[in-house]
């Protein structure tokens, strides 16, 4: 049996049909099967469309690990994920193709590489205030930019969350919004009051026209089109920038930062385990315990200052102040000009 028919079964029928995962697995599996491909043709001295599945034997795979972190430099949690790739098509061998089980099996058997994992990489709340507070309230843009950033950190959805936010996911009666995350699965969490007055008012007055395929999408890239994860990330690397030292930065990812800040902030407010793990979205609550392994102390003065600004309404806000002021200005000048 050809080892390309397998392939195809793998992504147009077993992972979208019959696993159904989205689109952002599906394209991380195909990666890193585009690698491992050329690699079995390189190493075997055969045309892709001439391997056999008899030919996927974990020697091959193993090689095309090492070759992963020793000519493309990758570390063991990219290793990792190429390896889960290659034994997921080994799963719907063992399913779709049982005479084929001794193959399937012995894919299974590859032990995943230990590593270290990296310290959490999160804002603490003086940090979250200080990038709040550079955003220029005095564009559309720039309005936008500071309801997503106060929406990433009171959410603590991912960035490919948010990117795919609909406008009927928000419900402004009861603050609430409900978020599509992996595998497909909902949520519904409640806003804080300061986070869901944003959303309204953004949608009510700084929404820009939508492009036709993207009306329903909550947040509008300059286009009028929809933003991604990558887009998210951008604009969340641009506002840390202004504040944080280049030493600083290294440590985060500027988007999954306000994530797990938003975690570390339950923490601080004692909110239980399980609640922080169905905030955020996570299918097991061994995710959600690495938070526990954190030193934190409680700074009660940022805490209350921090509880202040969450709970306020947009007229209680500094910052929403200052662009009252800007917009009076503006309508002071443009009736001067009309004299």
């Amino acid at each position: 049996m050809k080892l390309t028919i397998s392939v195809h079964h793998f992504f147009e029928q077993y992972l979208p049909q019959i696993k159904g995962y989205g689109p952002n697995t599906i394209k991380a599996y195909r990666d890193a099967f585009s690698l491992f491909l050329p690699f079995a043709r390189d190493t075997l001295g055969m045309p892709i469309n001439s391997l056999q599945l008899e030919q996927l034997t974990p020697e091959l795979i193993v090689d095309f690990l090492g070759w992963l972190e020793k000519e493309r430099g990758n570390g063991a949690r990219t290793r990792n994920h190429r390896l889960a790739a290659i034994q997921s098509l080994a799963k719907m061998i063992l399913y779709m193709h049982p005479e084929k089980r001794d193959i399937a099996v012995r894919i299974l058997d590859i032990p995943c590489k230990r590593y270290h994992r990296n310290i959490i990489g999160f804002l603490y709340q003086e940090e979250i205030l200080a990038v709040l507070d550079v955003v220029n309230l005095s564009s559309a843009q720039g309005f936008r930019d500071y309801t997503i950033l106060n929406l990433l950190f009171d959410s603590g959805a991912r960035a490919s969350e948010v990117a795919a936010l609909d406008l009927d996911y928000f419900d402004p009666q009861q603050k609430t919004l409900a978020i599509l995350g992996k595998g497909g699965r909902f949520r519904m969490i409640t806003l804080w009051p300061k986070t869901a007055d944003l959303v309204c008012r953004y949608v009510e007055k700084y929404r820009i026209t939508p492009h036709t395929l993207y009306r329903n999408r909550l947040f509008l890239n300059q286009r009028g089109k929809e933003f991604t994860r990558h887009g998210i990330y951008r604009l969340c690397r641009k506002y840390l920038e202004k504040v944080l030292p280049e030493k600083r930065l290294k440590d985060l990812n500027p988007a999954h930062s306000f994530r797990h800040a938003c975690a570390v902030n339950m923490l601080l407010g004692g909110h239980p385990i399980s609640d922080i793990k169905n905030r955020l979205g996570h299918e097991s609550i061994k995710s959600t315990m690495i938070y526990l392994h954190l030193d934190l102390g409680h700074r009660q003065g940022i805490q209350k200052k921090f509880i202040t600004h969450t709970q306020s309404l947009l007229n209680q806000d500094d910052k929403i102040d200052e662009l009252v002021d800007w917009e009076n200005k503006e309508k002071i000048l443009n009736w001067l000009d009309s004299l």
